[in-house]
């Protein structure tokens, strides 16, 4: 029932709708900007350098979220929109492999631009969202993302065979005016800038390293920061293997992973619908720790040769592992200054889905020399490491609260 109140809200479903659309047409881009490159090419190395270039930039983070701290919070989301909608057009002129330097660096601009987006965005919703209804927008804002994931492939697909990678840079353009425009359309407070803490210098490295040391010295951000990185290093090695499970464990062809993909999606949009629910029930701790149980518990089992245990394992894994993404995000919104807020939501953000390129890289060499059948049970048991210890700081927050309402006044 929350989530329908939250959607209730004008400004909310706005916001949401902006998302939405925005990240329907970043996903179509993300996935033919490598088949683009080949395609004009030939080169693997090119094609795989053009996803490099889109997420790159997160390894900037707490930098690049700064300018959320020092501009305000509305217009600069509204500012990146709408500069990604008059940049994207200019893809049409990338027709052969000798124009690919311009893909590049359209895709650095767009990586760039999203980094900042989602700073200012993470802080705009902090400070004009009540405090109980953060994990239902996070939830929901989760649940659009996912939802259209599973559709945007297909659209992107065939536009890219019809029409070329123009046609698809152009819907992008168009997806990110329409949320230009939504943004614009909220009547929110718009936020920022924020001037600095006393004794912080106005500087915007001062600002990122400030918001670092903020997230660093919490005893809440710094646990659920950490085993959200390790987690997706985890999943960056689940789903580098992806295909070897298809081909090797389950005897399939590689249109099944398409099947386990979107499976695993529908598990996504189920986890953002109860992620506002359960944090209300659960501690943030506890919610992110039950998330990644599940999830390391799904991909031991994809060792097993079962297609109905692959496609219940793959909603598992969806429904798990953005548990402990919402969670941290949660906790950042909740107990980070204002002043620091975008930049330690970028700091954030980099800790948790850089770990994800590193474990594709490492699980990609792995599949090469090991049998994937004994990789994924040890991926699994690694995956409950941070599980068992935000549970066991779970229990031992729980152990000191007790004792403190024990004590008598």
């Amino acid at each position: 029932m929350r989530n329908l109140t939250v959607l209730q809200r004008r400004d909310t479903a706005l916001y949401l709708t902006g998302v939405v659309v925005s990240g329907f047409g970043t996903t179509a881009m993300w996935l033919v900007s490598g088949i683009w490159v080949k395609s004009l090419t030939g080169s693997d190395s090119l094609a795989a350098l053009a996803v490099f270039a889109l997420w790159a930039p997160a390894l900037a983070g707490p930098w690049l979220g700064s300018v959320a701290d020092r501009v305000p919070r509305r217009t600069l989301v509204v500012a990146v929109a709408a500069a990604m909608a008059l940049l994207l057009p200019s893809l049409v002129l990338v027709g052969s492999a000798g124009r690919v330097w311009l893909l590049f660096c359209v895709l650095a601009v767009y990586g760039t631009g999203g980094v900042i987006a989602d700073a200012a965005e993470s802080a705009l919703v902090a400070s004009t969202v009540d405090e109980r209804l953060l994990a239902d927008v996070n939830g929901l804002r989760m649940t659009v993302n996912e939802g259209a994931k599973l559709i945007a492939p297909l659209v992107a697909a065939g536009l890219f065979a019809r029409f070329g990678g123009s046609a698809v840079a152009l819907l992008d353009a168009a997806t990110f005016a329409l949320a230009a425009v939504a943004f614009a359309a909220m009547r929110i407070r718009d936020t920022g800038p924020v001037r600095p803490a006393p004794g912080v210098p106005g500087r915007p490295w001062a600002t990122a390293a400030d918001g670092a040391r903020c997230l660093w010295r919490s005893g809440t951000l710094r646990p659920l920061v950490l085993a959200g990185g390790a987690t997706m290093l985890v999943a960056g090695l689940n789903g580098a293997v992806v295909y070897a499970v298809v081909d090797t464990v389950l005897g399939r062809g590689p249109g099944f992973t398409g099947v386990l993909y979107t499976v695993q999606g529908a598990g996504s949009v189920l986890a953002g619908l109860v992620a506002g629910p359960l944090s209300r029930r659960l501690t943030g701790t506890a919610f992110a720790a039950a998330g990644i149980a599940l999830f390391a518990v799904a991909v031991g089992l994809r060792s097993l040769p079962y297609d109905g245990l692959a496609l219940v394992c793959s909603a598992a894994i969806g429904l798990g592992l953005p548990c402990v993404l919402i969670a941290a995000m949660t906790a950042v919104q909740r107990d980070t200054p204002d002043a620091v807020l975008g930049s330690t939501a970028a700091t954030a953000n980099s800790l948790l889905f850089v770990p994800n390129a590193v474990g594709v890289a490492l699980g990609a060499g792995l599949v090469a020399v090991a049998d994937v059948r004994v990789l994924l049970p040890v991926v699994g048991v690694l995956g409950t490491v941070p599980a068992v210890w935000l549970a066991l700081l779970d229990r031992t927050a729980r152990r000191r609260e007790s004792a403190a309402r024990a004590v008598p006044v």
